[in-house]
């Protein structure tokens, strides 16, 4: 059995220093054997830089995942390929620099990595289902634990991977909404699922941003720049999975949710 931790969407300064606080504390307790996050939020609430990358790598992360900030970090467009275990969402064009999987090796299992954007209330992309399909005969003749990452606004999206790929694959955990939800569950063909795993970053915050900027936004609809907020006490969304390398099925699912004190983090520059 090999116990994977998906942490969910990092967010800025605040969401990697709660990381680097609890992290060890919580693989130890799970006996994790491989870290997985979404990091497509971790500099400054949009997209990554080859910095933060490699910190959270010394933070003890394994992988991570992208999504729908994923290009607004100039320097991610030419720095990506140097970025080995990063996965850009692979419905993206074909043309698109990046990684559209990952294997990598835990415990003597290869680990295979999907990542996919939703289309429902999301920007214009290729069909996820179609690019998955695609992709899996790849990843199966190199592994049968294979993790998806379905980074979508619509739970309904996010439950209709989960169904299409039961069996399939060992998981499909939904990312992007920050707000973890409470329907974890093992499907009848061995697939682990839960339709958002949440995030990282100030509980007292909307998604993990500004409150007073939110609310101008949503009171006067008028242009609004988002920033993370940066204080109080700190929010820790997870999931650990429980997966038989071999056969690939998962075996548990397990939220973790986490709260800390408030940190003090150096103010980063803004976006």
């Amino acid at each position: 059995m090999i116990n994977v931790l998906f942490i969910g969407d990092l967010i800025g300064a605040y969401g990697r220093a709660i990381v680097k606080e609890l992290l060890p504390a919580i693989k130890k307790e799970n006996a994790v054997d491989f870290t997985i996050a979404n990091g497509e939020n971790s500099a400054h609430g949009y997209s990554i830089t080859e910095k933060i990358y490699r910190e959270l790598m010394e933070m003890g992360i394994d992988a991570i995942t992208m999504g729908n900030h994923m290009w607004e970090k100039k320097e991610i467009v030419s720095k990506i390929t140097e970025l080995e275990r990063l996965v850009r969402p692979a419905n993206y064009p074909a043309v698109v620099p990046g990684r559209d999987h990952l294997i990598l090796e835990v415990k003597g299992v290869k680990v295979g990595i999907l990542n996919l954007l939703g289309r429902v209330f999301m920007q214009c992309v290729d069909c996820p289902f179609q690019a998955v399909d695609r992709l899996l005969p790849k990843l199966k003749e190199q592994t049968k634990v294979i993790i998806v990452d379905m980074h979508a606004e619509a739970t309904s999206e996010k439950c209709a991977m989960g169904y299409f790929l039961d069996g399939k694959v060992s998981a499909v955990v939904g990312t992007h909404t920050h707000v973890m939800t409470a329907d974890e569950r093992v499907l009848s063909g061995g697939t682990a699922y839960i339709s958002d795993i949440g995030m990282v970053g100030a509980q007292e915050s909307i998604i993990g941003m500004s409150r007073e900027q939110i609310l101008k936004r949503f009171l006067t609809q008028m242009p609004e720049k988002f920033e993370p907020t940066e204080e109080g006490p700190g929010l820790f969304n997870a999931i650990l999975l429980k997966i038989d390398p071999a056969s690939g099925r998962a075996k548990e699912i397990k939220r973790i949710f986490r709260v800390t004190e408030p940190l003090k983090v150096l103010r980063e520059e803004k976006k």
